[in-house]
């Protein structure tokens, strides 16, 4: 596949993410305090999707290993918010099953080929170690979000959501820089300014 196919979609992503934290930082500035807006998690999830897709084209492990981990935490603050269920239940049957189909089907005509995920030439081992620790502590700000959620039975985003996001976007602005990837760089370069803004306004409003 072109190389502008393959950054198209992984930009497209990222504009989708970048939306969400607009319209959360937009909601949330209106508020004086951090909201989670309905949109957020919508779009998460059409934006998670697309960058699956675009990390396998990228053969990059760590990109689909973050998009993995998260997937499902976007559909359960959805199903949190009352959202989830409007969607058709052929929609909602489709985004639970095409992340399997994906898996099992579209590797290399039903084969998941691990030497080329594993032993990219371009992606050395020590760079793929950093890019798998900095999805996973990226990730484990949803992870945060989740349990925190599912004990007020309710979807928030508390300080330490947008702590993590602080550490694991600055991680992986460093794998981005080494990785010469312009898409993790630009994405997460815009998501830094929002995640400081977050922090300080829930810090001020318990202040």
């Amino acid at each position: 596949m072109k190389d502008w196919i393959i950054y198209s979609i992984g930009f497209l992503a990222q504009i989708l993410f970048s939306s969400r934290l607009i319209i959360q930082w937009i909601t949330s500035e209106k508020q004086r305090k951090v909201i989670t807006p309905k949109t957020f998690w919508t779009l998460s999830l059409i934006a998670s999707f697309l960058l699956f897709i675009y990390g396998y084209l990228r053969l990059d492990f760590a990109i689909m290993l973050g998009q993995s981990l998260t997937y499902f935490i976007y559909i359960r603050n959805l199903q949190l918010q009352g959202q989830w269920q409007k969607f058709p239940k052929i929609v909602q049957y489709l985004l639970f099953i095409v992340p399997i189909l994906i898996v099992v089907f579209y590797y290399n005509n039903n084969q998941i080929d691990i030497e080329l995920l594993f032993q990219n030439t371009n992606i050395p081992t020590w760079l793929l170690v950093l890019g798998i620790v900095a999805q996973i502590v990226f990730t484990l700000r949803f992870v945060y979000q989740w349990i925190h959620s599912e004990r007020n039975k309710e979807s928030t985003l508390p300080m330490g959501f947008w702590v993590l996001s602080l550490i694991g976007a600055g991680l992986i602005l460093t794998y981005a820089t080494i990785r010469k990837d312009p898409v993790l760089f630009v994405g997460h370069l815009f998501g830094l300014v929002i995640y400081a803004r977050n922090a300080y306004l829930i810090r001020h409003t318990n202040d």
